[in-house]
Formats: structure tokens, C-alpha cells, sequence
């Protein structure tokens, strides 16, 4: 392993001076080229056509199971090809190609200068070219919550068996290979690696060889296009699949980490872990880094690689930093490489976005993809001090309590100083973040309750609750409270883990009322020994956690739709989020190594919220749905986690949704589809969702030909001319209706297909938008199993109006089956009517 490591290093080394001399002295950047012929997935192999689905209704898989090279004379062809293409038109000048894409997009990334490019787009073989850009990454009870010991893992066979033998892939920061969130146990023929996988692992120092086993049966790196730009660290990013990070070891355990697995933090019991399908194996592609996020090339790489080695599943927690320009988002290399995957049957989960509550503000596009929101679960964590003046005020902290009913002096670092500290130390704007305990009296702070200032400063990094933590502890302080600077606006506190007793004040209204009880409480100076603090107060511990009934809801930063079809924030007819899911802190598995939070560092275990965490959970639960349905395609498994999902919380009422960054619970109203998109995952209701929306890939090129001017780019990245007919996006057979602007009425269609074990027949409801009217036809069907019937949605507006208006249409079987799936309608106008 020595020598391998040594081999892989001076490699490095040798191409890190490569590209320094390149990018130097051409300014050349990384390319990604796109060429006409079709990859190795597409090649000689049509995807099921309309033509079939009388006898085939679900997009099933056409890959081969048994390999990913099946074509390998034709796999070899399309390297040798791109090394000529670019020896032929850059004939005695520089360039590097860093990747050949091969299995499902055909082309390269290549670092060239702007003059090279334009050299390579104008060759007839070449479809695109596109400059490189970047991307950013966007649980102890979340089963219980989801339903999944009583309902989905049941209907598997029990936790032990609950999705073996579907194999999903992250594209993320990497894998922590030693946790035991990832471990096979030992065991042999009894947890069997899928045999339609073919994955490798990479073996490296940070990665060596053992890391992989039958629970994480494959592990690579891709990182060239950061390399280019001479920000890539080795020793802090880790040239192999090993994550410094832990956003990817955490999202993996949410997906698939295995059952039980103890979680403690700061030496506190939080209950056992398991990801959503904790029999599942997981395939690690890594692509981006803790210290500069990631780039489409080496994302676009990783995907080709994932498609190519097998996976069932992508799971991308991840966003493009920008909105992609051109005619429509959709066109961009991430969804073009997803629509591919697509096409070679794996069902894509992507995170919509920590850019909410904004409309219009997701980071997921394209119809092909399935985008999760995050919402907010029932377990909370809470804890309080109770002030001398008889005052509780709530707060947040994974911390015990100080002891019983005594009050403890509170005391500010401002108060507690030495007598013999500098003027320039005692005027320090940032004392009262209790970073250095060295100017303050350890007689005067002892026993007290040392309060602190939470600033931007530990938003940004640079101060962090541990060292604040090592502070108290160094002046032997009873407990610890953090109050919210006000300039800290918007930023939401997570419970941190204390090993002492502690409490962060999360509201800046709530952090002034105890500032005001504490100054009113002062006098003298600010130095020890002539000072006088009257304030006293005693923390209740917050390691058990409450539940609160008001759950599911959608968290202020998950982003919103409508979707934007373009930079000019027109409406795509298409339902963005697809659901929810939880997101709001969720406990994961951490990287040994891990910096992405200070708060966890050095720990198994950390509490993350995000889109990020919601997506993994979503991933998870589509493994269930491919080990009960192995025919199921991508379509398939998205329409029955959407037409089974609920609009409703644990009490009944309606969905919420929070409208501000600051103070949010109190901005909270219904959430629309814009929020919410069909709902929250319903685990056990998707593995029995009777009736399919079923679309193919020949569906979604014909729905990217109806937009204008978008012929050529269907051709560019297909290879595939635009027929006479193209779907609007509207008829795009998806369980939901979107409608950007009803011009007087509309109709549209779908196509439900009988996935349930007998024929059944279908009574059809519905609440219509606001200012439309609504009509389904026809009202009541029967429909054997395995057949199809195309129902017909008109839509009529009744009044003019500019605002978004949100309905429902339920399907409801004789057998038990329910499905329901949303309308939207963003602008009605209705024509030959006086205003007024």
C-alpha cells in the first residue's frame, strides 16, 4: 500500500505542476465538451417509446444488471476518440483533458483557453461547449417519526432485510469507512454485494485498503477540475473517497446507515441511529471538498461514474451556485448528466436549496430529477433559565442543568476582568465572546454562570461555542448561557452539544430581555474587585428531548417554487419541490476528521439541518420502493412516493409553512405547492400506491423540444432531433398539474397506470384553485392490473387575477387505494370580460 500511495502522490504532484504552468501562461480554465455520438448507455439501445407502453407501462430499466462496460470495444472507441479529437484540432498546443465522460454523456472536460474552445465548438462532432462551474452542498428518530419500524420496514420483511440489494449512490463530501453506521458486521453470503453493481474502491493512505466491504461496496474521488484552479489542498480536502467534511458521511447514515448504532454526544445518550433503509449499500462518489465546495466537471464525472458502476439511486445534496443562463435551466451538463441516468433507469433525489423562503428560489430544475424540500419533524430540544427576577426564558443547548433548585450568580466577562489588564485588552469589542479566559479573575468567575455574546463571529468560524466552553471550564464556571448579538440577524441556532451545563438564547428579542435583567442588576466598574452583579439564575437541562404536535412544517430556508424555466424568472410548468421531507435538525453520523463543524468536531455524531439532510431521507426511502417494485423506473418510484403524500400535520390542520428568517414560527401560514410541492413523504403509504404517473425518457425530450429555440440544445446534448410533436410541459405526464398562465382554459392530460395486485375501480374528486373551475373526465373508471386509462383535466378561469391559486385531485380505489396529486395555477385571465 506504501508504494501505491507514493505512486499516487508523485502523480499528483506532477500534475498540480502541469496545470500551474498551463492555467499561468494561457489562462486557460476547464471546459466541458460534449460530443454528437451517443455513450456507451445509449449506444445500439433504444429507451422504451411510447410506442411500447401497451406492453411495458413502466419505465423500466434497459441497462444491462450483470456489468457496467457492456459495450467495452465501443467504451474504448470513445476515449480514443476524444484523445484524437483533440490532438487533430489543437495540433501543437497546450491543453488537458482531465476527464473523458463516457457511460452516460459522451464528451470530455478539457482545461483550454477561451480561443481553444471556440476552436472545439466549431468541429461538427461536437455538440457543446460549456464553461466549468461551481456547486455547493446544499438520525436517532426521524423512522419513528416516518412510520417506518410499524409500516415500510414491515412490509420489507423487518429492519433487518429493508432495502438489500438496492445500492444507493451520494455524490457529496466523501465517507468516513471506519464508523459503524457502515459496517457489514462481518458479514459473508448472508449480505451479498449486488451483483449489477461493479464498483471499485479506491485505496489511498486516508482510504486504505479494507475501508470497503458489503455495506459500502464502492468509493472514489474526482477532483481534477478543482485541481486546475490550484485550490485543491491534500491534506485537508484528502485526495481519496475519505471525507474531511461530514456533510457526505452524514447524509449517507441518513439514507443507509445501519440500525442502531448508539448515538453519544459530549459524552450525553441521544438514542440509537438508523438511516431509512438501513440494509441498503451505499456507493460513494466524491466530488466536493470543505474547502471550496465543488465543480460541475468533476460533479458530472462522478454521476457518469455512479450510472456506469450500477447504482440504483443518486443522491445529490448539492446545488449549482448559480442559476444556469441560456434558454432554460434545464439545459446545464448536472441535469443533462441526471437525464442520462435517468435513461439508464436510476432514480435521482436532489436537494432544492437553502435559499428559501423566497419564491422562485430552488436549486433543482428539471422534471427528471425528484427535488426534496426541508421541513421541520416533531422532536425538539429545549431547555431554559429561570432569572432571580422569577422569569423563564426558553433556549436551546444539548446540556444538562445546573443542580436542583439553586440559583447561581450570572456573571459577563466584561465584569470579571483582572485589575492588572491592559486599557486595549479591557476595550476588546470581542471580550464577551469568552474565547480566552486569561484577562478574567478565576476567584471572581468560579461557581458562576458565565454568559457570553454569540456574534457573527461564530457564524463565520472564527469564535466557536467550544472554546468558550474550554473558558468556563478553565475558570471553573458552574454553567454557560449565549445570548444572540443583534447583528446576528437571520441565523438560526442549532442546539450545540455542552459537556457542562449551558443554554444558547436563539431570539434576539429574548437575548435583550435577559441583557436588561442582568444590566439592571450591575454597578461599580468593570473590573473584578470593584464591580457588583446582583444577577442570579439557574439553567434546566435540555438533553431530553419534547415533542411537539404542530410537525410536519416547512423551515424558512428551504427554497420555494414556482420553478424558474429561465434567468428571467419565467414559471416552468412544473411542480418544484417535489415533496418534503425532514430536514430540521437531524442527528447523522460524523466524519472522524470532519471540520465542517467545530461544535461536533471529534464526534460520532452530529445535529445538521438543511435540504441537504432532507434529500438522503427521500433516497432511502426510494430504496424500499426498488426492493418491493424491481421494475419500478425513475418515474415510477417518484409517483408513488408524490400521489401518496400528506398535506396534513399529526394534528390534523394543515401544513405550515415559515415566511422569514427572523423569528419565523411567527410568520407561519399554510403552506401552498410552492412550498411543499405534494406534501410530506408518507414511507408505508408509498410502498402501496395503486395507481402510477408513469413518464419516459422519450417523454422528457419531447417536453424539452416544445420550449422555443430549444431544438438545437436537445440535439447538442441528446443527439436526438426534435420530432414535428412536442409535450408542453403542462401535458408532461407528472402526478401534478402546473399552469403558468390560463388564457381564458386549458386542457391537459395524464395517464394513470394499475400498479396495485388486481383491477380496481376509481372514483375521481377535487378542490379547484382559487377563480377556476376544474373538471376530470372520466369521473369513475375501472382499470385492470397492469393497464392504463388517460384522463382529461379541463381547466376554466373564472376571474382575472396574478396570484398563484392551489387545488387537489384525489383518485380513490375500491380496493383502499388513495392517491392525490396538486394544481397550481400561478395567473388566470379571462378573455371577452369588462373589468370592473
Amino acid at each position: 500500500m506504501g508504494r501505491g500511495f507514493a505512486a499516487h502522490a508523485a502523480v499528483l504532484l506532477l500534475f498540480l505542476l502541469w496545470v500551474g504552468s498551463l492555467c499561468s501562461e494561457d489562462d486557460a480554465s476547464v471546459y466541458i465538451v460534449t460530443l454528437k455520438q451517443p455513450p456507451v448507455a445509449h449506444h445500439d439501445r433504444l429507451s422504451i417509446s411510447s410506442s411500447s407502453r401497451d406492453t411495458e407501462p413502466l419505465n423500466t430499466k434497459t441497462k444491462p444488471r450483470t456489468g457496467s462496460r457492456s459495450d467495452g470495444g465501443y467504451y474504448s472507441y470513445l476515449t480514443r476518440f476524444h484523445d484524437s479529437l483533440l490532438r487533430e484540432v489543437l495540433k501543437g498546443e497546450r491543453y488537458l483533458k482531465l476527464y473523458s465522460y463516457r457511460y452516460i454523456i459522451n464528451g470530455f472536460a478539457v482545461v483550454v483557453t477561451p480561443q481553444q474552445a471556440e476552436k472545439l465548438a466549431r468541429r461538427r462532432e461536437v455538440a457543446g461547449v460549456v464553461a466549468d462551474f461551481s456547486v455547493q452542498t446544499a438520525t436517532t428518530y426521524t423512522p419513528e417519526f416516518l412510520g417506518l419500524p410499524v409500516g415500510a420496514w414491515q412490509e420489507e420483511g423487518g429492519v433487518d432485510g429493508a432495502g438489500e440489494g438496492v445500492v444507493i449512490g451520494f455524490v457529496d463530501t466523501g465517507i468516513d469507512p471506519s464508523h459503524p453506521s457502515f459496517s457489514d458486521g462481518g458479514a459473508a453470503a448472508a449480505y451479498p454485494v449486488p451483483t449489477h453493481f461493479s464498483g471499485v474502491c479506491e485505496v489511498t493512505r486516508d482510504f486504505p485498503s479494507g475501508s470497503c466491504n458489503r455495506k459500502l461496496v464502492g468509493a472514489r474521488h474526482f477532483a481534477a477540475s478543482a485541481i486546475t484552479r490550484g485550490i485543491f489542498n491534500a491534506t485537508k480536502d484528502f485526495a481519496s473517497p475519505f471525507d474531511g467534511d461530514g456533510h457526505g458521511t452524514h447524509t449517507a447514515s441518513i439514507a443507509a446507515g445501519n440500525h442502531g448504532v448508539p448515538v453519544v454526544v459530549a459524552g450525553h445518550q441521544f438514542g440509537k441511529a438508523s438511516g431509512m433503509a438501513p440494509r441498503a449499500h451505499i456507493a460513494v462518489y466524491k466530488a466536493l471538498y470543505k474547502s471550496f465546495g465543488g465543480f460541475a466537471a468533476d460533479v458530472v464525472a462522478a454521476i457518469d461514474q455512479a450510472a456506469e458502476d450500477g447504482v440504483d439511486i443518486i443522491s445529490l445534496s448539492i446545488t449549482p451556485n448559480r442559476r444556469p443562463p441560456g434558454v432554460a435551466t434545464f439545459f446545464n451538463p448536472i441535469d443533462m448528466a441526471l437525464l442520462s441516468a435517468v435513461k439508464a433507469g436510476v432514480f435521482v433525489v436532489q436537494a432544492a436549496g437553502n435559499t428559501g423562503p423566497l419564491p422562485r428560489s430552488m436549486s433543482s430544475f428539471s422534471p427528471w430529477i425528484f427535488t426534496v424540500g426541508a421541513a421541520a419533524h416533531d422532536r425538539v430540544y429545549h431547555n431554559s433559565v429561570i432569572l432571580g427576577n422569577n422569569l423563564t426564558i426558553s433556549g436551546l443547548g444539548l446540556a444538562p442543568g445546573t443542580k436542583g433548585l439553586t440559583m447561581y450568580p450570572l456573571v459577563s466577562p466584561i465584569h470579571a476582568l483582572r485589575d492588572d489588564i491592559s486599557e486595549e485588552t479591557r476595550n476588546n469589542i470581542y471580550l464577551g465572546e469568552c474565547q480566552d479566559p486569561s484577562p478574567l479573575n478565576k476567584d471572581f468567575v468560579k461557581g458562576s454562570i458565565l454568559i457570553c455574546s454569540y456574534t457573527v463571529r461564530f457564524v463565520l468560524g472564527i469564535s466557536s461555542v467550544r472554546q468558550a466552553l474550554q473558558t468556563a471550564k478553565n475558570l471553573s464556571s458552574s454553567g454557560i448561557i449565549f445570548y444572540m448579538d443583534p447583528f446576528v440577524m437571520g441565523f438560526q441556532i442549532n442546539p450545540t452539544p455542552m459537556d457542562i451545563p449551558g443554554l444558547m438564547i436563539p431570539s434576539p428579542d429574548d437575548s435583550q430581555i435577559f441583557l436588561d435583567y442582568y444590566n439592571s442588576t450591575v454597578s461599580g466598574k468593570d473590573s473584578s474587585s470593584s464591580v457588583k452583579v446582583g444577577a442570579i439564575g439557574r439553567i434546566v437541562g435540555g438533553l431530553n428531548a419534547n415533542y411537539n404536535k404542530h410537525a410536519p412544517k416547512v423551515l424558512y430556508y428551504s427554497s420555494r417554487g414556482p420553478d424558474p424555466e429561465d434567468n428571467s424568472f419565467h414559471d416552468a410548468e412544473i411542480m418544484k419541490p417535489n415533496l418534503i421531507a425532514p430536514g430540521n435538525l437531524i442527528w447523522g453520523a460524523w466524519s472522524s476528521l470532519a471540520a465542517d463543524s467545530t461544535e461536533f468536531k471529534g464526534e460520532k455524531f452530529a445535529l445538521i439541518s438543511g435540504t441537504s439532510m432532507a434529500a438522503p431521507h427521500v433516497a432511502g426511502l426510494a430504496a424500499l420502493i426498488k426492493q418491493k417494485f424491481p421494475s419500478f423506473g425513475p418515474s415510477a418510484v417518484g409517483s408513488a412516493l408524490s400521489t401518496t403524500a400528506v398535506v396534513h400535520d399529526k394534528l390534523g390542520g394543515p401544513i405550515m409553512a415559515q415566511r422569514t428568517y427572523i423569528d419565523p414560527d411567527a410568520s407561519q401560514t399554510p403552506a401552498t405547492h410552492f412550498d411543499m410541492g405534494s406534501g410530506f413523504v408518507n414511507a408505508t403509504a408509498a410502498l402501496n400506491p395503486g395507481l402510477i404517473f408513469d413518464s419516459s425518457y422519450d417523454d422528457y425530450l419531447s417536453f424539452l423540444c416544445a420550449i422555443p429555440g430549444s431544438a438545437p440544445l436537445v440535439a447538442n446534448y441528446t443527439g436526438r432531433p426534435c420530432a414535428a410533436a412536442a409535450t408542453a410541459a403542462a401535458n408532461l405526464n407528472l402526478p401534478s398539474v402546473v399552469i403558468s398562465l390560463l388564457n381564458s382554459s386549458r386542457i391537459v392530460t395524464r395517464r394513470v397506470t394499475n400498479v396495485g395486485a388486481a383491477g380496481e375501480t376509481y372514483a375521481i374528486t377535487w378542490s379547484s384553485p382559487g377563480g377556476v373551475s376544474v373538471s376530470v373526465s372520466p369521473r369513475n373508471f375501472f382499470i385492470a392490473r397492469g393497464a392504463s386509462v388517460v384522463l382529461r383535466i379541463a381547466l376554466n378561469a373564472t376571474i382575472n387575477s396574478t396570484s398563484a391559486s392551489f387545488g387537489r385531485i384525489g383518485f380513490y380505489g375500491s380496493r383502499g387505494h388513495a392517491a392525490t396529486i396538486p394544481i397550481s395555477v400561478i395567473s388566470k385571465v379571462v378573455l371577452g370580460r369588462n373589468k370592473g
